[in-house]
């Protein structure tokens, strides 16, 4: 059987190695190299969703295994099932989309043009982020998971705003932080499991023979590392920072894609491994989540730069779908899977027409507009789109995922569902607000300087960026069908796992009886 998953893997990474050696001064070709390695990776990701059994989207396909370090039981454990597909197939759509919208500059003044590294350390990433969302080998998994941040840090460190050194110094201390607790989980999980040649097989794992206080505490160790990466209130003050200081294009992977690691290790690796400890957890974590919605939603409305109320829209949404995870029941625990595919689209389309927007200004500072609108009517309604996506106004994609999460919620835990509500009230205020303060209203002097350019709106390049982006968030807003279908039989899987079943429907439907 081919092997579609290392093919997907090797080759974006095959491309960061090609680029890396192209000479200095080489920028266009290393461009042109980075775009084709991506697209080819984008094709070989849709041939292989295609070759996917939709039926058996519950169960693990292309799996391939290797004994990698046999003497503590490593494997080289690769699979994906309908929740890792998804997540596998929007990293390969976001990376060519950022590739081409990276292509004159990257957004920010300090960081000057793009060059042959930048792409390289992208296409870095890309690789490394399919193998985290396709390894079923727990140890596989956290090296992966570990190493993907060298490629970011450096994509902030090396390319973002005035501030990006403190940026990525900030991202990378909170994930080893978060990663050497995950260590010490897995080491413990390792020594109190089966062992062997096969010891960290996550297959092999499930249920461990455990008493309830260690499986907690094992519980603990991996869920800090995870909501760091989320990130899940209280730990998420890194992430602002670094989404503002990092290029457009790199914002977009680090909240559309690396971030969801972190959700994604919840539904499909925690929950499963340690049942009784999610439940027993789940009551905490629903209050984090819902505090991550509000006071994300509260600290957006305060931003003065529209990166970081992008960044802190993220958080807020993270509290949503953490919130599905937990309230474990079918509908949430859909809703929040197909949430991971929806904000990855709509963050991916703000990030990138704000950095449009910004570039053409030259300030990101929200007070610093007015008017855009009738200076850059295209780029001004893309954004539009993109913030009523991120508010889930229906017709557009997060309002199907949101909706779910919310039903969802309220079939468990009618007061969680209650107070996540205002988290949809307060989104429609900080978007509404921001683009009333910057796009309507008299242009400011500044922008009537920008008008005088006739390039001052969207572009062909930027178009080929903006409208995949626009056209995936209302096809799925109108027909979301495909990817729930292919999402649904791993979430009835994880919920079997959990030995968790939906609660009674509150009022029976008449003659249900009879």
């Amino acid at each position: 059987m081919f092997p579609w998953l290392t093919a997907a893997l090797v080759l974006p990474l095959v491309g960061a190695v090609v680029v890396a050696v192209l000479p200095r001064g080489r920028a266009d070709a290393a461009k042109a190299v980075a775009l084709a390695f991506s697209l080819a990776t984008l094709g070989l990701v849709v041939a292989m969703s295609l070759a996917f059994d939709v039926a058996a989207g519950g169960e693990y396909q292309f799996s391939e295994q290797v004994a990698w370090i046999p003497q503590l039981g490593v494997s080289y454990a690769l699979g994906v099932d309908g929740i890792a597909l998804s997540m596998v197939a929007l990293t390969a759509v976001l990376v060519p989309v950022c590739v081409l919208a990276s292509w004159r500059s990257l957004g920010h003044a300090a960081a000057g043009r793009a060059d042959g590294s930048f792409f390289a350390l992208v296409l870095a990433l890309e690789a490394l982020v399919i193998g985290v969302f396709s390894a079923r080998d727990l140890f596989l998994f956290y090296v992966l998971f570990e190493v993907m941040l060298i490629p970011m840090y450096f994509l902030i460190g090396r390319y973002g705003g005035p501030r990006r050194r403190e940026a990525a110094t900030t991202f990378l201390l909170y994930s080893l932080a978060g990663g050497l607790v995950m260590l010490v989980g897995v080491i413990a999980i390792y020594v109190l499991g089966p062992g062997g040649t096969d010891g960290f097989l996550l297959a092999n794992l499930e249920a461990l023979p455990v008493s309830t206080e260690v499986g907690r505490w094992l519980f603990l160790s991996l869920f800090v590392a995870l909501a760091v990466k989320a990130p899940l209130w209280p730990v998420h003050t890194w992430l602002p920072d670094a989404a503002a200081q990092a290029p457009p294009g790199a914002a977009v992977l680090l909240v559309g894609v690396l971030d969801k690691v972190g959700t994604f290790g919840m539904l499909t690796i925690l929950l499963p491994l340690f049942p009784e400890a999610a439940a027993w957890a789940a009551p905490v974590v629903i209050v984090l989540a819902l505090v991550s919605i509000l006071y994300g939603a509260f600290v957006a409305m305060a931003q003065r730069d529209v990166m970081r109320l992008i960044a802190w829209t993220s958080i807020s949404h993270f509290g949503f779908i953490v919130l599905g995870i937990f309230a474990f029941t079918s509908t949430a625990q859909s809703g929040a899977a197909l949430y991971q595919v929806n904000h990855g689209f709509s963050t991916a389309a703000l990030f990138l027409v704000a950095g449009m927007l910004a570039t053409r200004r030259g300030s990101s500072l929200i007070a610093d507009w007015g008017g855009g609108q009738r200076v850059m009517p295209l780029l001004a309604g893309s954004f539009l789109v993109a913030g009523m996506s991120s508010l889930a106004l229906p017709g557009l994609s997060s309002f199907v995922s949101e909706f779910l999460v919310l039903v969802g919620t309220f079939q468990r835990h009618p007061w969680a569902g209650v107070v996540a509500t205002f988290g949809i009230i307060l989104a429609a205020l900080y978007i509404l607000w921001t683009y009333q303060r910057m796009m309507t209203g008299p242009t400011v002097p500044a922008l009537e300087e920008v008008a005088a350019d006739p390039r001052r709106d969207m572009r062909a390049r930027e178009a080929f960026v903006v409208a995949p982006l626009l056209a995936v968030i209302i096809g799925l807003g109108f027909y979301p069908k495909p990817v729930l279908d292919i999402l649904t039989p791993a979430v009835e899987r994880t919920m079997e796992q959990t030995g968790m079943t939906d609660p009674a429907p509150l009022f029976e439907a008449e003659g249900a009886d009879q």
